[in-house]
């Protein structure tokens, strides 16, 4: 994962190349109550019973927050895990170093067991030591199905040459060959950075609970930036897990994939913003997947959703001038130029369809396709 600044000057996680919102102090409403990060292999208590772990991830983004959550099965105390971390040599070195029988969860009362493993979403930094950890502690996975099924479908790409429907996605958009021939190169790459998933797991659902250890939790599936994201709310401890849903610096891609051309991710995503503010109580201490714990969730749910509208602002304004492709409304979207080739570009041009379809989907915008099968969006007269 990495980042960049969207329209409004926000970093958005899957773009490379962004600066902060803000310094690190309190930007809108926000504040931090849990200190500096934990190192690698250390850990840090956050509310009672619940674990800060954090491993380094070799992209732009360079770190991951996981969380462990005192629990118990039938062979006695341990910890369940939220998130795992990507299968790189030191990411694997740190959960040695936090298993060992001299390491900090064997420290805990808990020890050093580990009785279960919650993935968020399928998104590498989040599943990518799942099948390791799995296996080494003989324990189930939970995840949403859509996010499993979604995950073992991308990772049967690894190796595969990209597909004729993805080339003329990127076509259709306007990419020249140059970047389609970078494309056909790093296609497959997903599990790259993923010990195999577990052939079964534990389907986790929306509004389902769960007892994790000394209390319940909340199942919350949000939607936009992957297809099932499941948040772990707890009320006792007024905790909200929030994996990618929810971060306090930088605003998660919400993309359009060459398997689902005509999808509608940013519509899914507003409204999944909409229903956390709705329900969630702004007194929650929320731990995200990148950045620190913090606590102003109705604040950055309002920043996070006025930042896509700020977009879409723009994005009409310049459909009306004239018919344009995706990779032409960069301007009006990202506060940097985005290249000709490699991860940006295909980051960028998945945030602008997003947009653009977004648009389509609600009928003020509409698609032209020319004769050499590339489209074109302007606004509905």
């Amino acid at each position: 994962m990495s980042q960049a600044p969207t329209s409004d000057g926000r970093p958005d996680e899957a773009i490379p190349t962004g600066t902060p919102t803000a310094p690190a102090g309190a930007p809108y409403g926000l504040s931090y109550p849990c200190g500096e990060p934990p190192a690698p292999g250390t850990v840090s208590e956050v509310a009672p019973g619940v674990l800060w772990l954090r491993m380094p991830l070799p992209f732009a983004l360079n770190h991951i927050n996981l969380w462990a959550v005192a629990d118990a099965d039938e062979q006695g105390p341990g910890w369940a895990i939220v998130d795992t971390g990507t299968k790189t040599p030191e990411v694997v070195a740190a959960w040695r170093q936090l298993i060992a029988a001299d390491g900090p969860l064997a420290a805990t009362p808990q020890g050093a067991r580990i009785t279960r493993v919650f993935c968020t979403h399928m998104h590498p930094d989040h599943v990518g030591m799942a099948g390791w950890l799995t296996r080494k502690f003989q324990i189930r996975l939970w995840m949403t199905r859509l996010e499993y099924l979604t995950c073992r479908t991308l990772t049967a790409d690894t190796g595969r040459e990209a597909p004729d429907d993805a080339i003329r996605f990127y076509q259709q958009v306007g990419w020249p060959e140059e970047a389609l021939d970078v494309y056909r190169t790093r296609f497959g790459g997903f599990g790259k950075y993923l010990h195999a998933l577990p052939d079964s797991f534990r389907r986790l659902s929306d509004g389902q609970t769960l007892r994790i250890g000394a209390h319940d939790w909340r199942v919350i599936v949000g939607r936009g930036h992957s297809p099932e994201h499941a948040c772990l709310l707890c009320d006792e401890l007024g905790v909200l897990i929030s994996g990618d849903q929810v971060l306090p610096r930088i605003s998660s891609n919400v993309s359009v994939h060459p398997t689902e051309p005509d999808a509608d991710p940013l519509g899914d995503w507003i409204e999944s913003l909409d229903q956390l503010r709705r329900t969630l109580g702004d007194h929650l201490l929320v731990l995200p997947a990148h950045g620190e714990p913090f606590k102003g969730l109705h604040a950055r749910l309002d920043r996070l959703a006025q930042g896509h509208q700020t977009g879409l602002t723009r994005l009409r304004r310049s459909l009306a001038e004239s018919p344009k492709r995706a990779i032409d409304v960069f301007g009006a979207l990202f506060a940097r130029p985005i290249g000709g080739k490699g991860d940006l570009l295909g980051m960028a041009t998945g945030e602008s369809l997003a947009h653009i379809n977004y648009l389509v989907a609600r009928g003020e915008a509409v698609c032209e396709t020319d004769a050499d099968g590339v489209r074109r969006y302007r606004m509905k007269v």
